[in-house]
């Protein structure tokens, strides 16, 4: 089998450094997230916060990078979109008003100011099939998204603006904050406690004095909208999608850092509402796997008419807004729901030509790699080989120090048939020079993006015997996440990675080097599952042990119907996961499907009532 026209989240692009100074400390990373997606004039255009420029692509497969200095690249989120023969951009800005540009052809025109209309976060401009156009915005825990017509030739706001939505993480599961939706205890907060003197012991309320300190920018109003805010998800990132006469407006919560990061969606029947909260949701979701969280992103169509959303994946190590870019087949079935198809989603997709059923992508190959044995040239303390084959971008292998021929390998234990390979690299305690006029951010911060390719330089082989190698590439690639189908499928036990020139000479750090293929065994057996309904938006989902069914892991599916499992779960090493994305009220039905590298098998379908839990 040939790998052709195949992808694996998250997407393989030139993550741009960021070097910045916050609150005193050096910090750098990489990052591209909050992407905006879309097809104009027979491009696809891919623009995604700090990254410096834009990527595009004819294919949805194989990006390249575009550099313009027009744009405005320290606004975050920024959000094209097309009105008539145009491409409209536009970013976040607080505390000033956020210019609107324009361009016919984003690769060789500059972008011109139309208007700067007023200061909004998280931005999304929605022209209608009638010409009428709308901006719709929002980014916070106590405010709602909201929504304005617009002027389509001024960009100047027509109307009032309207409140939207609000957050609902009293009974929508998915919008709890805290990783897998464990809400921290307010005592964390660092607000809490800068506020506690002020905390009534009985009723818990903020009973401030009436004469307030000076200085410090604050005043009664927002000290009781900040205390209030504690535990409170963010409600952010919103998208327009328009099919057959309804409007889904998509959202984002609860936090960019937490694995449960996902995009929501209301529905309505006009660009303004009134909107109706979807019976399905969250509608993009990716709380498992190697990579991990789905929110703040795109829906759109390509040529064909596919749907494809595109949204922010989280690593959140080293800052929280380390993140990357992942890309989702999607869709509108017959009963008018939005959905995504999220199965296996960090695995090699194929795509299909022409228009599709966006459930018949299924992953092109299984993970052959997880917990397999690792061996390498050194290793730092604290950072064990087999971190790079544990299915966590969060950790990683790192070698003792920085000198080129440092290796990392793995053993299959058996001869495979390799298709493809992700290359995923980390970054750690990275002090780099950078130029002193910075763009200041914040008060006491700075940020500056970095404007050359630093590219990775490593050979890849593969070995039958562990002794005798074969070059399989030798790699010149600016990016964090490489990836590499094989033209020919590949026949090997061992893959070694050996590293050169890396970017800012850092030390070789791998956070997964993950091989695909076929293991020529049997698939896993069945999972016998149970499910039971824990609380009003948890349920405790429960499986035999892996090793009585060969299996590696399993793949939780779940949603509102038996033909509506629109959600899904990557669970490895484990019989059991807390299901905690559930809305309150809401009946669900789940299958559980075991895995192993030679394939999938579907569990049988279990129910789970709203009313059963105690």
């Amino acid at each position: 089998m040939k790998m052709k026209r195949s992808y694996c989240n998250p997407l393989d692009l030139g993550y741009r450094y960021q070097h910045m100074m916050e609150n005193g400390k050096r910090i750098a990373y990489r990052e591209a997230a909050d992407p905006t997606l879309i097809y104009f004039k027979g491009v696809y255009y891919l623009f995604a916060s700090m990254s410096g420029g834009f990527w595009h692509s004819s294919d949805l497969t194989d990006w390249k990078y575009h550099t313009n200095r027009d744009l405005l690249i320290y606004d975050y989120a920024p959000d094209v979109r097309q009105v008539g023969e145009y491409l409209y951009f536009c970013a976040s800005r607080r505390g000033e008003n956020c210019p609107i540009l324009r361009t016919k052809d984003p690769l060789s025109d500059t972008f011109e100011q139309v208007s700067a209309p007023f200061d909004f976060w998280d931005p999304d401009l929605f022209c209608d099939d009638d010409g009428r156009v709308y901006l719709y915005w929002g980014c916070g825990n106590t405010d709602p998204i909201y929504g304005i017509e617009m002027d389509p030739d001024t960009m100047l706001p027509i109307g009032e603006r309207r409140e939207l939505i609000f957050e609902q993480a009293d009974t929508l599961g998915y919008e709890r904050c805290g990783e897998n939706g464990n809400v921290p205890p307010k005592e964390t907060s660092p607000v809490y406690q800068a506020l506690k003197p002020f905390v009534n012991p009985a009723t818990g309320e903020l009973q401030l004095p009436q004469t307030l300190p000076a200085g410090g920018g604050f005043n009664r109003e927002k000290l009781v909208k900040m205390f209030r805010s504690i535990g409170k998800p963010y409600i952010e990132g919103t998208f327009m999608t328009k099919h057959n006469g309804k409007y889904y407006l998509q959202y984002a919560s609860p936090a960019t850092q937490f694995n449960t990061y996902c995009d929501g969606v209301y529905v309505a029947d006009a660009p303004l509402g009134p909107f109706t909260l979807q019976q399905s949701n969250p509608f993009s979701s990716k709380p498992g796997g190697f990579m991990q969280g789905a929110g703040h992103g795109s829906t759109i169509q390509d040529a064909d008419g596919n749907f494809w959303h595109a949204s922010t994946m989280r690593v959140s190590v080293n800052h929280d807004m380390e993140r990357r870019v992942g890309l989702f087949p999607a869709g509108v079935d017959a009963d008018g729901v939005l959905f995504c198809n999220q199965n296996f989603a960090d695995y090699p997709l194929c795509i299909p030509d022409g228009k599709f059923d966006p459930w018949s992508v299924r992953p092109a190959c299984m993970l052959l790699s997880y917990q397999k044995p690792t061996a390498a040239s050194s290793t730092a303390e604290g950072s064990a080989p087999a971190l790079a084959a544990d299915e966590n971008c969060r950790t990683w292998w790192s070698a003792a120090d920085a000198r080129p021929g440092q290796w990392l390998s793995v053993d299959l234990e058996k001869a495979c048939d390799i298709h493809a390979i992700q290359v995923n690299f980390a970054d750690e305690a990275l002090l780099v020079d950078y130029p002193e006029n910075l763009y200041c951010h914040q008060s006491g911060g700075a940020r500056y993006i970095e404007k050359e390719p630093q590219i990775s330089r490593y050979t890849l082989e593969t070995s039958t015997d562990g002794t005798t190698w074969q070059l399989l590439q030798e790699v010149s690639h600016e990016g964090s996440n490489a990836y590499f189908p094989l033209p020919e499928r590949v026949r090997a036990r061992y893959v070694r990675l050996t590293g050169g020139a890396l970017p800012y000479g850092q030390t070789l750090r791998i956070s997964g080097l993950r091989i695909f293929g076929f293991g020529g065994g049997a698939a896993p057996a069945q999972a016998q599952a149970t499910v039971h309904r824990t609380g009003p938006m948890n349920a405790l989902v429960q499986w035999q042990p892996l090793a009585e069914m060969d299996a590696r892991g399993c793949n939780i599916r779940y949603g509102i119907a038996p033909d509506k499992l629109y959600q899904s779960w990557l669970v490895y090493g484990a019989q059991e996961l807390d299901l905690s994305t559930l809305m309150a009220g809401q009946d669900y039905y789940l299958r559980v499907d075991s895995f192993n590298e030679n394939g999938i098998t579907e569990g049988s379908l279990l129910y789970c009532p709203a009313e059963n839990h105690k």
